[in-house]
């Protein structure tokens, strides 16, 4: 039975089940066009709530809001816990805003089982919501996995390319090799909490939920196995270099939408700043583990940005540019400093802008010249197409960090972290900007300067209503976070602080904050992180919220 909600409502739970329940509405509808307005209708439905609780949401407050919480398999420490706080709760806006453009984008786009794509597109929807407001691991990694399910079958039913079968093959063995791994580094967290509890005499002895193991030591050569463990999880998922060489081939043989959930979303680095570095804050900081991770975050930028640089496909140059980018994002993570951290979390929604726009762009190009390669799609076409060419120009740029554009406010903060680090991480990650800012450069002169030289067939039309508001609503989000970044710095700063806090002081942090009776989007305070508790419950706190 659940217990009392702390907002007075469970919007974090209509989140989740909403598009879940819209996809089973989709079954019993026969009519295309009614299956089509219904799927878009349930995801503005979804984007509406995400606002109300980004509306909602305290900023500069380290607490977890909006939590509800319910007894799942007591004797195994299993519960029903879901919260937001300025680490997840952008993302759950940015998952809900990307699915209703990607809606909109397959409304003419995806004529082969429509019904059945956009059940599969709410449904991946739904996993990828839990995955962001689950405060439980096991839950946590049941939406982890059940997100492979809907993967799988829009990568292998609807991919565009020849190679559909093997790319979805490979995305979901590879994330299942990972998150074996990752199972694991929850076990033994629990079976830590465990020994614990049975010295302290506390019940239940068993737990898996976030803010409970956090209150727990984890001794220091554990946590580097845990840590590792985790690692593995997350960076095949993420994915790190050189756990990556799924991506390019889900990216290019998938369908856009698809492609604009695995560029746009990056659950990996999520999970480090969620789980990782908050439950193995001294194994995160030691050199050993820095010095590995960095290592393989620096080639990943290298890597993607040099290959990204001789690629004549679109498609391909973006996924390149993607692990590029992903590179970027843990630099900043493992800066260990709160600039780092609060610019990889920024860059990391940036991206689901800029990245995943570039992917629209790549869709509205395919869906011309059935092509995204530069001979098949011709030179000098800002001639021909004037709005596409300056919304590609738009999104590239704030992809390559152009002053003005939410790129250059994430990308200059991790650089910036990056230094005080140690300068020579900032050195190397600085090449990023420079190889970015050639690849789409070169790329663009090629494809929209110069003389027009038309590919094969029909002149290429312009953009149409709908690919125009698609293109639209990413440029207004580009150039608000871009220009006046205030809002979003705000809602993340109180978590980065208590995140950088338990850094610092390495010791055990006692995070719960929550209340019964609490009103909708109300602030918890979290309770102090510099001593460790003396007993398993943790002190309860209200605040008005003001």
């Amino acid at each position: 039975m659940l217990e009392e909600f702390s907002a007075g409502f469970p919007i974090l739970s209509c989140l989740l089940f909403l598009p879940l329940l819209g996809a089973a509405a989709l079954w019993w509808l026969e009519d295309e066009d009614l299956v089509k307005v219904t799927a878009l209708a349930v995801s503005l439905l979804e984007l509406a709530l995400a606002v109300f609780v980004l509306l909602r949401f305290v900023p500069e407050s380290p607490a977890m809001q909006f939590t509800e919480r319910a007894r799942w398999i007591p004797p195994l420490g299993i519960s029903y816990h879901l919260a937001v706080d300025g680490i997840s709760v952008l993302f759950v806006g940015l998952t809900a805003f990307l699915t209703v453009l990607i809606v909109i984008y397959s409304w003419e786009t995806v004529r082969h089982q429509a019904k059945l794509y956009l059940m599969a597109l709410l449904a991946l929807e739904s996993t990828i919501i839990g995955i962001f407001v689950s405060l439980d691991l096991i839950l946590f990694f049941v939406f982890w996995e059940l997100m492979l399910i809907p993967s799988y079958f829009l990568i292998k039913l609807w991919g565009s390319g020849p190679e559909r079968h093997y790319a979805a093959l490979k995305y979901v063995l590879y994330t299942l090799l990972g998150s074996v791994f990752m199972l694991v580094g929850f076990a033994l967290l629990n079976l830590n909490y465990h020994r614990w509890a049975v010295t302290h005499h506390v019940e239940p002895s068993y737990s898996f939920d976030l803010l409970e193991l956090l209150t727990v030591p984890v001794p220091v050569e554990q946590q580097v196995l845990i840590f590792w463990l985790i690692f593995l999880g997350l960076a095949f998922k993420a994915p790190v270099f050189p756990f990556h060489t799924w991506l390019p081939d889900a990216l290019l043989e998938g369908p856009i939408g698809m492609a604009v959930v695995l560029a746009g979303l990056k659950l990996g680095t999520y999970g480090f700043l969620r789980f990782s570095i908050p439950l193995l804050p001294e194994a995160s900081r030691s050199e050993g583990v820095v010095t590995v991770v960095m290592a393989l975050a620096l080639a990943g930028i290298l890597y993607g940005a040099i290959t990204a640089l001789i690629q004549p496909d679109f498609r391909r140059l973006l996924a390149f540019s993607s692990i590029s980018h992903l590179g970027f994002c843990v630099v900043g993570l493992f800066a260990l400093n709160f600039q780092g951290l609060q610019g990889s979390l920024l860059t990391m929604i940036n991206l689901g802008f800029t990245t995943a726009g570039l992917f629209f762009i790549a869709g509205f190009l395919y869906a011309r010249r059935h092509s995204t390669q530069l001979p098949a799609l011709g030179g000098g076409l800002a001639r021909q197409v004037p709005l596409l060419a300056t919304f590609l120009l738009i999104i590239g740029l704030a992809s390559i960090g152009l002053p003005g554009t939410n790129g250059f406010v994430g990308e200059f903060l991790v650089l910036l972290g990056a230094f005080k680090a140690k300068w020579v991480y900032g050195a190397i990650a600085v090449t990023a900007v420079i190889f970015g800012a050639a690849y789409f450069l070169w790329y663009y002169e090629r494809l929209m300067m110069g003389p027009l030289t038309m590919g094969p067939g029909q002149a290429m039309p312009d953009l149409h209503g709908r690919e125009t508001a698609i293109a639209v609503s990413l440029c207004v989000m580009i150039l608000w976070i871009g220009l006046y970044p205030a809002p979003f710095l705000r809602m993340m700063n109180g978590s980065v602080q208590a995140l950088m806090d338990r850094l610092e002081r390495g010791t055990v942090a006692e995070l719960r904050g929550e209340v019964r009776g609490q009103a909708p989007g109300e602030s918890i305070p979290m309770a102090s992180m510099s001593s460790p508790l003396s007993s398993p419950q943790p002190a309860r706190a209200h605040s008005d919220g003001n």
